[in-house]
């Protein structure tokens, strides 16, 4: 769990910035150091009869070899309050542009950067979008996004496994994006800890493709549960897979009684204009509300 091995490297493409010099804070971004903690806490799983481990049993609800229930505790609130500071300020610059911002979050393959690249390319007469492209080793989907003729700023985040919100103001201060406008940032493929990073988004925006199972938002719950939409994408493979559903969407909403869902096909077009819809409602709820957060 990344909130407390404190992963990777983001190096931004074209940046021209020094870290820490985009006014987000005093330092220089979410604290990296490896944490050394020698000591092994014995009691921090449960061995099942059946023979398997359960993790989850401990206070900080993970298990890292080396470190206390205790230290990991510490070690993550003091990652999260400087995201959370750093998410604080990007937030107050997206309400005070007026720059609505979704964070588009998935496993690998689910279709993310197609749905993507058919909403820019149906909606650009409408609404000016640009990119914020979250990727550890490629430039490949930044390249397709810009196909469409919309910005995007590629961050590769090297062994890091998704994007913070002090490597979006980096990315921010070089996109620039136009009061009014429409940001897409499409984090790192991986339903796990993207979900404890706030990037100062209007909301999060769930992916699941009907390749995957049905119990996906049971197995990942934190992020299911930190979604506003999940987006139900290739409906189009329906008639080929046992996929059910109804049974999905009711997971999903065992984990987050609120969560909307969509169901579309970003290949075919099904169902993208209810996401348009979607997309074109919230904004206006964001416009509305008050400039100071």
């Amino acid at each position: 769990m990344c909130t407390v091995c404190g992963c990777g490297t983001s190096p931004i493409e074209g940046h021209k910035h020094e870290a820490g010099s985009h006014g987000h804070g005093p330092d220089g971004g979410p604290d990296h150091d490896h944490h050394h903690y020698h000591g092994h806490d014995h009691h921090s799983h449960h061995h099942a009869e059946d023979g398997s481990a359960d993790c989850r049993h401990g206070i900080a609800g993970v298990h890292v070899p080396g470190m206390s229930q205790e230290r990991i505790i510490q070690v993550e609130r003091e990652i999260l309050s400087k995201n959370d500071a750093y998410a604080t300020e990007n937030r107050r610059y997206f309400v005070d542009q007026g720059v609505f911002a979704l964070n588009f979050v998935s496993s690998p393959g689910s279709g993310k950067t197609s749905l993507l690249v058919r909403t820019i390319s149906e909606l650009k007469e409408r609404v000016t979008i640009n990119v914020i492209e979250g990727d550890q080793q490629t430039s490949n989907d930044a390249a397709r996004i810009r196909e469409t003729g919309a910005r995007a700023v590629q961050i590769n985040t090297g062994k890091g496994c998704h994007l913070d919100a002090h490597m979006v103001g980096h990315a921010l201060e070089d996109l620039a994006p136009e009061p009014g406008s429409v940001l897409f940032i499409e984090n790192v493929g991986n339903l796990v800890c993207p979900a404890a990073f706030d990037l100062g988004e209007a909301h999060k925006v769930v992916v699941l493709s009907v390749t995957e199972g049905e119990d996906k938002p049971l197995k990942y719950p934190d992020m299911f549960a930190a979604a506003d939409l999940m987006i139900l994408n290739k409906a189009d493979l329906l008639p080929h897979l046992d996929f059910d559903v109804g049974l999905c969407i009711s997971n999903a909403l065992l984990v987050n009684p609120r969560l909307q869902t969509l169901i579309v096909s970003a290949r075919t077009g099904e169902g993208m204009e209810a996401l348009y819809g979607w997309l074109e409602a919230s904004a206006v709820r964001q416009d509305k509300r008050p400039k100071a957060v």
